[in-house]
This record gives structure tokens, sequence and C-alpha cells, in this order.
């Protein structure tokens, strides 16, 4: 295809998007294995395969545990591989090999852990990502602070939401349906989500408090993730400087940050996934690796290092998110199994757990094909 051509002949194209999308991707998939691995080592379990990448290996080497560590060829994701593992993607009750361990060996193999073990190791895969966004949120917080602008109405636009529901120049938004606001920016955050919604809008006006029935129009934008639809008041920020401050924060604030902004990547993402299943969302969104390598060199190129560190963020929660959804392959697949072992009392049989995972590779690979899909008419429309 010839956009594809062009982007490969770009001298640009390495370091401003192969670069930047490899440093994000490496980060989070590093750290998901990380908690699997750890965990797996706590429990007793030999870990043969540490795994950033599939394919062909291009270097690594072995720990004095035994452990591979290793880069391979296709860096679209990583895996740990336990001793006792069918394949890569622990998929199956066990491998062949077992039959030939000792019995000091097979206790340290992954299918000999009890079953809240197993679910531990699987388990902390996602949760890492989870604490990996917590701790980027908060330790930005702590070291750079945080500018906030006051939410505060400069201008009202003719015609708009806002207008209908009564803003006026002047008036400082306090909360939004019980929910306190601090800044423009938590005021953007309620009311995209919020679209043909009627919000209790209370603003503080000439000294007093204001209640305002106010519903967000909803509007269709460009993005570089694609077309969104998000609720807009149809109001301008303040331009005065005595509204624009450098909040610091201590360590106890910093980690409460860290949770409350991960929490809101979640809240977000199922609120789009539940949109999306109603109709009231696109897929358009979904995205894969070619758009998430696109943002990456837009951060880096807008906002440098810390950018793209904050990106590494919400990527982390959404690798996360992705990897609990109950289908087999993914970590949520491997719960959902142990769950309907835990009700049953006893594994399901071989033959079962077969067909899950055939199931799920097959989900997993069409999704995967969906959204490059996505991402190569994303592409080819900026062209």
């Amino acid at each position: 295809m010839d956009f594809v051509a062009t982007l490969w002949n770009s001298g640009s194209f390495l370091l401003g998007y192969l670069v930047p999308f490899l440093f994000v991707l490496t980060i989070v998939v590093f750290v998901h294995e990380l908690g699997h691995f750890l965990v797996a080592r706590w429990c007793g379990v030999d870990v043969k395969v540490f795994s950033i990448g599939f394919g062909r290996e291009l270097f690594g080497f072995d720990d004095k545990h035994g452990t591979r560590w290793r880069f391979a060829l296709i860096p679209l994701g990583g895996y740990v591989k336990f001793s006792g593992d069918t394949d890569a993607a622990s998929a199956g009750p066990g491998s062949p090999e077992m039959d030939s361990m000792t019995p000091q060996q097979r206790e340290r193999t992954f299918p000999a852990q009890s079953l809240g073990e197993r679910s531990a190791i699987v388990a902390a895969g996602p949760i890492a990502n989870f604490l990996l966004a917590i701790l980027i949120f908060g330790a930005t917080a702590y070291v750079f602070g945080k500018p906030v602008l006051a939410p505060r109405v400069d201008q009202v636009v003719a015609g708009s939401a806002a207008e209908r529901g009564g803003l006026k120049p002047g008036d400082l938004v306090v909360s939004i349906d019980g929910r306190p606001i601090g800044s423009f920016a938590d005021m953007q955050r309620v009311i995209s989500t919020r679209p043909n919604e009627i919000l209790s809008v209370v603003v503080e006006r000439a000294g007093a408090l204001v209640t305002l029935p106010v519903t967000p129009a909803l509007v269709e934008q460009a993005s570089p993730v694609g077309k969104q639809r998000i609720g807009v008041l149809g109001v301008q920020a303040s331009r005065q400087a005595s509204d624009w401050t450098t909040r610091q924060f201590g360590l106890a604030e910093s980690a409460k940050l860290g949770v409350t902004e991960t929490w809101f990547v979640v809240e977000r993402t199922y609120d789009y996934l539940a949109k999306l299943v109603t109709g009231r969302e696109s897929v358009d969104q979904l995205s894969g690796p070619i758009r998430i390598a696109q943002v990456s060199g837009l951060v880096a190129h807008n906002s440098g290092l810390l950018g793209l560190i904050n990106l590494a963020a919400i990527l982390s929660v959404s690798i996360g998110l992705m990897n609990l959804f109950p289908v087999p392959m993914l970590d949520g697949g491997h719960l959902m199994f142990y769950a309907i072992e835990a009700l049953r009392g006893r594994p399901l049989s071989d033959r079962a757990q077969e067909i899950g995972f055939r199931l799920g590779l097959g989900l997993v690979l069409m999704l995967m094909l969906f959204v490059t899909f996505n991402d190569v008419l994303h592409v080819r429309s900026l062209l």
C-alpha cells in the first residue's frame, strides 16, 4: 500500500514513532510479566522463560535460578513460562514432561500449586499494571506538582448547552451532581462522559451558590485515536493568570491522586465499553499497535519523556483491564477456569480446557485483526 510505503520511507518514522512506541510498550509488558514472575517465585514455582516479545530470540541470558531472560523479534507483548506449562500461555493442565520429573521437581511446577496460589500468580500481572499506573501518576504529581486552572467560566458560547442551562461569564463551578470540582480539567472530565444527561451544576456567583440544570450536548470530535463522541457545555476557560496555580502534593496526597487517576481510566474504559455495547459509541476508538505508535510519537514530540511516561500509565491500565476479561488465553480466562474449579471442587476436563483456549485464541486473533484494520483505515485517512 502506498501509505505504508510513505511511512516507512520517512526518515523520521523510526525515531518519531517506533522508538517511543517500543519504550512505552516495553515498560508496560515488562511490569505485567514481572508481576507474574515475582509471585510465582514467591510461591516456589520454577520460571523457565521471561520473554519480552514473541518469536525468534534476539538476545538474552540465563540467571542463577535457570530462568532464560530474552528479548524476541516481535515486540508486541511478552510472556512468562513456568515449569510444567503446556506452552507459553499456560494453556492446559500441564506438560507431558511432568511425567519424567522427580517429586521435588514436580512440586515446583505451576500446575502443582494450590488453587489460591495459581490464582494469585495469574492475577499478579494485571495487578502489577494497576500498581504501575498508580506509581507513575502519584510520582509525577509528587515530583512536578500539578498545574490547576480554576473551573471559572470566561465566556459562554451562544446557543450552547451552557447558555440554555443558565451559566454566565464569571461563574465558578463548585460541583456537578454532587461531585466536587477543583479544576477546569475536572469539569471537562465529568461533562465529556455525560452527554445528553441532565446534570445538577452548582456555581458560585456573586458570593452565592446557584444550582443550575445543565444538559451537555453530544459532539463528535476528531482525535489521534479516531472520532470521539463526548459531552460539551460550550464554555471557555478563564484567561486570568490569577486562576492558574501549581498544586504541590505530599506523599499521602500523591498516592491518593495516583489511585484516583488510575480509577478514572478504569471508569472511562468501562463507560466506553458499555456505550459501545448499547450502540452509543463507535468502534473507531478501538486501537491497535499502529495507532498506539502514532499516539506515542505525538506525545513524545509534544510532551517529551514525561508525557510518554504518563502514556505508559494509561496504557498499563488498559492492558491490565484487557487481561482481566474472561476470555481463555488471557489472565481473566485462567481466573474464570479457576473460579469454575473452586465451584465444582475439581478442574474442567483437559478436553474442555483445550476447546476453551482454542476459542479464546480465535477471539484474540480476530480482535487483533480488527483493531489493526481500524488502525490502517485511520492512518490512511490522515494521508
